[in-house]
């Protein structure tokens, strides 16, 4: 159960809801989001049968990168380390934008101050710095009272988007594939997949795990199967709210109104002030939540990396009094202020003034960029199964070590495809620019010198 709520929390359940599909609801004008949801869940599901199989033996804080070296080789598996690095610190600072864009909004709300989202960001940054330093982890109890009540406000949320539907009739339309398959339905995979992530974090812990054996593929399963059902059937509740006909219109939600504020402009307007008070709390403590986690994720692959002379030495070291993998750590929290530096200063280029920018920008950039990395790893990570399995059966059956390995490939290859047509419309363009191939690049370009560098 500990790692299960490690995983959810790495999801959050409310930000997924009133950020992540919201803004996919804004940004894509698809309403087979929360189909898109199921059709996720199967994917990932059949992906965890070769990849539980293989957590049985392979047990190592670099997660991804260690099966991958193990299955396809160690220039792979370099490469790959390299993209799930960039992927988990893309995730991680992506979050940051909605954060800092909630909490201004909620003190402008209560004092009238209008505030810079990204001064709460850097607060933020600097918090979650001295706990990773200092291993100071969210522990499971107070993870799981916060999941438990994440969970509790969004039903709420459902419940009265059923009876309270913005076009008057309950319909289903939204969990129906004809709804799902259009054009832009690589971008709602997109936004989909960043849903998930966190879900593959199991084997991270492995190493702090009792019996990993048990331990990680258990939380694998129960984790996706709670996400993909919670997620479908709230964000079908989340388009109800909103009306399918003004999702499809591409003039139906204007700029005020994207992202969170199409979910907290319903409670306001259904449950009452206090209920919107209560659920912007819990949104920033899931957002926060989901920081530590992600952040921590990112310390451990490098810490991983520095052990086995894949990065520096010194980002291998930990303190000695905590365990804490510190430099791993510190290099996270510069390269966040970075980048979040980077977005303050670029500001003006993006007219800050068009919606929420932070929204719109900073989160759905960076969080489906990392998403995109990776569904590109997990589909790697399933030829990695394959190659490791056929070298030594041991006690893997044909199913656990080829078959679903072989059909998460095509099912995450298609994904990860599909993504990469459909950038445009995750950056909100009519065609593609220069950035419509430089976020990509971002991931992959570092990732195959990796491999190169390796050979070397």
């Amino acid at each position: 159960p500990a790692v299960a709520f490690m995983i959810v929390a790495a999801s959050a359940p409310l930000t997924v809801i009133a950020g992540g599909s919201t803004s996919a609801f804004s940004v894509t004008h698809v309403v087979g989001i929360p189909f898109g949801y199921i059709v996720l869940a199967v994917f990932l599901a059949v992906f965890a049968v070769g990849y539980a199989a293989m957590s049985r033996y392979v047990t190592d804080a670099g997660a991804f990168y260690s099966y991958i070296a193990q299955g396809l080789g160690r220039p792979a598996g370099v490469g790959s380390s390299i993209l799930a690095l960039i992927s988990y610190n893309a995730m991680q600072i992506g979050v940051y934008g909605m954060f800092g864009f909630q909490v201004s909004t909620l003190i402008e709300a209560k004092t009238g101050w209008a505030s810079p989202w990204w001064v709460w960001v850097l607060v933020c940054i600097a918090i979650v710095a001295l706990m990773g330093v200092n291993r100071v982890d969210l522990s499971a109890k107070i993870l799981g009272v916060l999941v438990a009540l994440e969970f509790v406000v969004v039903i709420v949320f459902d419940v009265a988007a059923f009876f309270n539907p913005a076009e008057g009739t309950v319909t289903a339309s939204p969990i129906t594939p004809s709804t799902l398959f259009v054009p832009g339905v690589g971008a709602v995979l997109a936004f989909g997949i960043a849903a998930f992530m966190g879900f593959e974090s199991a084997a991270i812990y492995g190493e702090e795990s009792k019996d990993p054996k048990r331990t990680i593929p258990r939380a694998t399963f129960l984790a996706v199967a709670v996400i993909g059902i919670f997620y479908a059937l709230s964000s079908w509740a989340l388009a109800l709210a909103v009306g399918p006909g003004k999702i499809l219109d591409p003039n139906g939600i204007t700029a005020d109104e994207a992202g969170p504020p199409l979910f907290f402009n319903f409670v306001a307007a259904h449950l009452g002030t206090l209920w919107v008070d209560l659920m912007s709390v819990l949104f920033i403590t899931s957002l926060f939540a989901s920081l530590v986690s992600f952040h921590n994720a990112v310390a451990r692959y490098a810490f991983s990396l520095g052990r086995e002379g894949v990065l520096p030495s010194a980002v291998g070291r930990v303190r000695r009094h905590s365990g804490a993998p510190w430099v791993g750590s510190v290099t996270q929290t510069v390269v966040a202020v970075l980048v979040i530096l980077g977005f303050v200063f670029g500001e003006s280029g993006w007219d800050p003034n068009n919606g929420p920018y932070p929204v719109i920008t900073l989160f759905t950039w960076l969080t489906n960029l990392g998403a995109f990395g990776l569904v590109l790893l997990m589909a790697l990570v399933s030829l990695a199964v394959i190659g490791f399995f056929r070298r030594d059966r041991r006690d893997a059956g044909l199913w656990s070590r080829v078959v679903a390995p072989v059909l998460s490939f095509v099912a995450l290859g298609y994904v990860w495809v599909l993504i990469l047509m459909n950038w445009d419309v995750l950056l909100g363009q009519t065609e593609s620019t220069p950035t419509t191939f430089l976020l990509p690049a971002v991931l992959l370009v570092p990732a195959v010198l990796a491999v190169f560098w390796a050979l070397w």
